[in-house]
């Protein structure tokens, strides 16, 4: 079982390697949910994070809102995650969604192959690639899903698609057993030390993912 920490800034990056974060999920602007940080914020993070044995994801998001993209912003994006691997990023967290609440298919595998393209070129041996709790506002999530892992998504960050992982633990378990280790169910929102234990025994996830403020769990 892996702890991810979402960090948006330099400070929570080193509280989350000193608490023993398996890996960091790197944003900034978390008051808009999350957007894509700077180079020198990855850069920097990169460097801390590797040093110390820290495996870091950048979430790849231009813009607040929905996650309805037009040409301008899937092409933003598409710069942006070569931007982050060029920094040493282990991966990119990603996600699209159609006008209608289904996925994005086309931009998503966009992203994908531009990242693959860049993980070829360099050598680079393992590159994770996240889908994220866009997946929560889908209309048809066992659709989803499938097309996350044809897309070839490692992991999907999801709450279950409800206000925190806790009450998603009925849909996270479905999740579970459908993927069936197809990819890792990371679960998110509202994600705590006090009960990330439940939410892992309950829904038989293999990674959690939290802001964990009020420090990382001890395992």
């Amino acid at each position: 079982m892996k702890i991810e920490v979402c960090c948006s800034d330099l400070a929570s990056v080193r509280r989350a390697i000193e608490g023993g974060a398996d890996r960091i999920e790197l944003c900034t602007a978390l008051e808009l949910d999350g957007l894509t940080p700077t180079r020198e914020e990855i850069r920097q993070a990169v460097s801390m994070c590797h040093a110390a044995g820290v495996v870091v994801h950048v979430l790849i998001r231009s813009r607040e809102g929905d996650f309805v993209y037009n040409e301008t912003e899937a092409g933003q994006m598409a710069d942006e995650i070569v931007m982050a691997l060029e920094e040493g990023a282990d991966g990119i967290v990603i996600g699209a969604l159609t006008k209608d609440g289904d996925l994005d298919v086309p931009v998503c595998t966009r992203w994908i192959a531009v990242a693959r393209e860049w993980q070829k070129e360099h050598g680079k041996a393992d590159l994770g690639i996240t889908f994220h709790r866009a997946f929560d506002v889908c209309r048809n999530p066992m659709q989803a899903l499938e097309e996350i892992i044809a897309m070839g998504c490692n992991r999907l960050l999801t709450s279950g698609q409800e206000p925190s992982a806790v009450k998603g633990i009925p849909m996270l378990k479905k999740l579970v057993e459908a993927s069936a280790g197809r990819l890792c169910i990371l679960a998110g929102a509202g994600v705590s030390a006090e009960n990330y234990m439940q939410i892992v025994e309950e829904a038989g996830v293999c990674e959690v993912h939290g802001s964990f403020k009020g420090g990382v769990p001890r395992r």
